[in-house]
């Protein structure tokens, strides 16, 4: 029996995923939070930017991770389809808030930025 050493498991990448979706919603609602000192419509502008990324970031992490040990070209594909995923939600969200609520747009854009960010910081910390 030949056992084979992978450098990053998949379960090591769902872990990963979730914490950072975890790190995400945190971060997400810190912003919200703020801007409920604000008014109402900030908190719910900031809620919706953020709670967007964090929801795009779930339909990424279940798109490219959802194949048990898949070919390269499904690992491809299904990283591609995630990206889109995430992004067609977060601008279908920003859309909504915009146009159909009429949300305040900075509280709006700050959550998906800060949230957004919140992603890229926790990509660089090592587990």
């Amino acid at each position: 029996m030949v056992m084979r050493r992978v450098l990053n498991s998949m379960a090591a990448n769902r872990r990963l995923a979730l914490r950072a979706m975890v790190f995400q919603a945190v971060v997400a609602t810190g912003i919200a939070l703020a801007f409920l000192l604000r008014d109402g419509s900030s908190f719910q502008a900031a809620a919706i930017g953020g709670g967007a990324v964090v929801l795009g970031t779930l339909l990424y992490a279940w798109r490219s991770l959802s194949m048990q040990v898949p070919s390269a070209g499904l690992a491809l594909a299904g990283l591609i389809t995630g990206i889109v995923l995430k992004w067609l939600v977060v601008l279908a969200a920003l859309y909504v808030a915009l146009a159909r609520l009429g949300l305040p747009p900075l509280p709006l854009l700050a959550g998906a930025a800060g949230t957004t960010v919140a992603f890229l910081l926790i990509s660089k910390i090592k587990s």
